[in-house]
């Protein structure tokens, strides 16, 4: 008799191929932050060759209160702003006191409030395209895309901030010396106020003081926009805008000179 065989299939012990691991792809999110964190390395080292001091600390904050995570405003550059604001002044001052001996103090002020207002120092900052090194939010974006004089002028002064705390006074000073001895030398504005030019050219034609109001005040807290008029009997009013009350009447003053044909001053803020 013959023993019935059952054939049994055997699972193969022979390891099958079994997919390769493949390395996740990093998520597209991560690349984004990796290549923008290159990319602000890049521009600060930059910045800083353009400067001129080699900083021994991190370049200097450029980011504006818009741009912060939280709510913490001594993270973006106002403090050295302020700091940056004062040092210039005395450095101006300085300039000023040796280049022009005859000068009395009035004349000196003039050209100390042209040299460090903020339309100077937002030229500087252009001159050395800090304007790629700015980080705004979209609240500041929106406010202002293209920059106002206000925050590039902000931004130099806390750049001048920086280099002090960084390199002391003799590097600084030697900064702003590159930066404005050309500009003292030669004022890219008439030194006179032209709110006061208006008043004199008023009260030589027998008019009274001039008038003026604001008309409306736009934009965020931190950054304002002022429209102003100004007034005089007999002719139309003449309007202004500017990041305070006191560029805006000037622009005024400015405008209703220009358009009377008078010689017209510059306007700061």
């Amino acid at each position: 008799m013959s023993d019935d065989v059952t054939n049994v299939e055997q699972p193969s012990t022979a390891s099958e191929p079994q997919p390769q691991d493949v390395p996740a792809a990093e998520p597209s999110a991560a690349k984004k932050r990796r290549a923008s964190k290159a990319k602000s390395k890049a521009t600060a080292a930059a910045i800083e060759q353009r400067l001129g001091p080699s900083f021994a600390d991190p370049t200097p904050p450029l980011t504006h209160v818009s741009a912060l995570k939280s709510a913490r405003r001594t993270d973006s550059y106002q403090r050295l702003e302020f700091l940056g604001d004062h040092v210039l002044g005395l450095i101006v001052s300085d300039m000023l006191y040796r280049a022009f001996p005859d000068a009395d103090e009035g004349e000196l002020s003039k050209r100390l409030a042209d040299l460090v207002r903020k339309e100077t120092c937002a030229d500087v900052a252009r001159s050395l395209d800090l304007v790629e090194g700015i980080k705004l939010g979209t609240v500041g974006a929106g406010a202002g895309a293209k920059l106002r004089k206000s925050v590039l002028g902000d931004i130099c002064e806390a750049v001048i901030g920086a280099i002090y705390l960084d390199g002391g006074y003799d590097t600084v000073s030697d900064f702003v010396r590159r930066n404005w001895t050309e500009r003292m030398r030669k004022p890219a504005r008439s030194l006179r106020d032209p709110k006061t030019v208006l008043q004199e050219w008023a009260q030589a034609r027998g008019l009274p003081t001039p008038v003026y109001r604001e008309v409306e005040r736009t934009g965020p807290h931190h950054d304002p926009q002022f429209r102003v008029a100004v007034i005089l009997p007999g002719l139309e009013p003449a309007e202004g805008v500017g990041g305070s009350k006191r560029a805006a009447e000037k622009v005024a003053a400015s405008a209703m000179l220009a358009r009377e044909g008078v010689g017209t001053g510059g306007n700061d803020g």
